[in-house]
């Protein structure tokens, strides 16, 4: 059988339970009547009892059908199961008397399984289907043999109604307040698996904070000796196209030096510089501005809003990185200019980081900040990961739109400085 969604198996585990329930219920019954049959002596509708348990038996082989086989099923399924039961009971009760049958009270179990399994709006519409199947049993039924005197019986009919009502009210409830419990449930075990998702991620963000450490220990000293190289061929008679070239492969040295001492700041083996209140404004130009120099080959058109309030950010060195990764990615990825725009009230900064390349990869609109996942040819898949885990981590979002007429629009919110 191939692998299976949790919430598929999940669904496939609760049929099964189904098939084993249908299948005491059917025993019963037969037991039941049986019994009824050939010790009490109760004159009982043989044939068409036979026919409805022989019906329930087929649908209950149908259903092991189901559990065996690969098809995916759906709640509606479930749904029209318990609800074959139900009229399989009532059909059942409408032959041996009715309301008036001591087991008329079986009609909780599908209530309960519902209750417990499906949304709240397939418990009410089977407690309701149920409560209609009970009330019509009041009325339309065959009575058990001797029984036709008990009919006629005001004390009687009090307490068939008694017991009409006793369900009316336990159907309620269940609808009410085991719907309840079974929603907090739900909603508990999610959170937890949010928990243990954010928990696996940190310890992802651990390990490659470490490996990072000890890259820059391992990337030091060899930076370091290219930059003494790179100064004594400065020194030498060469020309002058090799001058600027050795100029820009120093100024990429220096750059490797910069963010190695920024890795191991961000380690504690030193105070980095930064986290201090910055305008947004002048944060959002040195963004781009520092961007620019890196990608000279790339072009941009920015609208920041120049008539908005002075507002203030935590100017930190990892924000900047992240804002420059995706406008990397962009620009990797869209042969024509980017649009960057930027927007923010009192509390909240939007960033909008448009786009004409060929579109959301769907491994990276699915898998957002869950894991490393690259769509570029030679890729680690770590700096849209480590981007949505240092936005998430000062409190911002992230998210990946199609954009009108193709291309992708990179959606950023962050929170801002307040003043009390």
């Amino acid at each position: 059988m191939p692998e299976q969604s949790p919430a598929q198996a999940s669904s496939r585990r609760n049929l099964k339970r189904l098939f084993i329930l249908r299948s005491l219920m059917i025993a019963g019954y037969l037991l039941g009547l049986l019994t009824a049959h050939f010790f009490v002596n109760i004159e009982l509708p043989m044939t068409p009892l036979l026919i409805i348990i022989g019906s329930l038996t087929l649908t209950n082989l149908w259903t092991w059908h189901r559990v065996r086989s690969t098809a995916y099923i759906r709640d509606r399924e479930f749904f029209v199961q318990l609800s074959i039961d139900v009229l399989a009971l009532a059909a059942l009760l409408y032959f041996t008397g009715g309301a008036t049958n001591p087991f008329a009270w079986l009609f909780l179990i599908p209530l309960i399984i519902t209750a417990t399994v499906l949304s709240a709006n397939a418990t009410w519409l089977m407690a309701s289907f149920t409560a209609a199947c009970y009330t019509l049993l009041m009325f339309f039924f065959l009575p058990l043999g001797g029984e036709n005197h008990m009919q006629h019986s005001e004390n009687f009919a009090q307490h068939v109604f008694g017991m009409w009502f006793g369900f009316v009210l336990s159907a309620a409830l269940i609808a009410w307040f085991v719907v309840g419990m079974a929603n907090t449930l739900r909603q508990r075990d999610q959170l937890l698996a949010e928990a243990r998702e954010q928990a696996l991620r940190d310890e992802r963000l651990i390990a490659l904070g470490t490996l990072a450490t000890g890259a820059a220990h391992e990337l030091g000293t060899p930076l370091s000796t290219m930059a003494v190289v790179t100064r004594e061929l400065e020194r030498a008679d060469v020309s002058a196209p090799m001058q600027k070239k050795l100029r820009i492969l120093r100024d990429q040295i220096e750059r490797c030096k910069r963010a190695l001492s920024v890795i191991s700041a961000s380690a504690g083996e030193a105070r980095a510089e930064g986290g201090s209140l910055i305008e947004v404004k002048e944060f959002l130009h040195r963004v781009v501005e520092e961007w620019k120099v890196q990608r000279i080959d790339a072009t941009i058109e920015t609208r920041i809003d120049s008539s908005a309030s002075a507002a203030y950010i935590v100017d930190e060195y990892t924000l900047h990185q992240s804002l420059i990764n995706l406008l990397n990615n962009a620009a990797d990825a869209s042969p024509e200019p980017l649009t960057f725009i930027a927007g923010w009230d009192k509390s909240c900064l939007k960033i909008d980081i448009l786009d004409r390349g060929p579109g959301l990869h769907p491994s990276v609109s699915s898998q957002l900040g869950k894991c490393q996942n690259s769509s570029k040819e030679y890729g680690m898949g770590l700096g849209l990961f480590l981007t949505h885990a240092t936005i998430q981590r000062l409190g911002g979002r992230i998210a990946l739109f199609e954009r009108d007429g193709g291309g992708t629009c990179t959606s950023i919110q962050l929170p801002l400085a307040t003043f009390s």
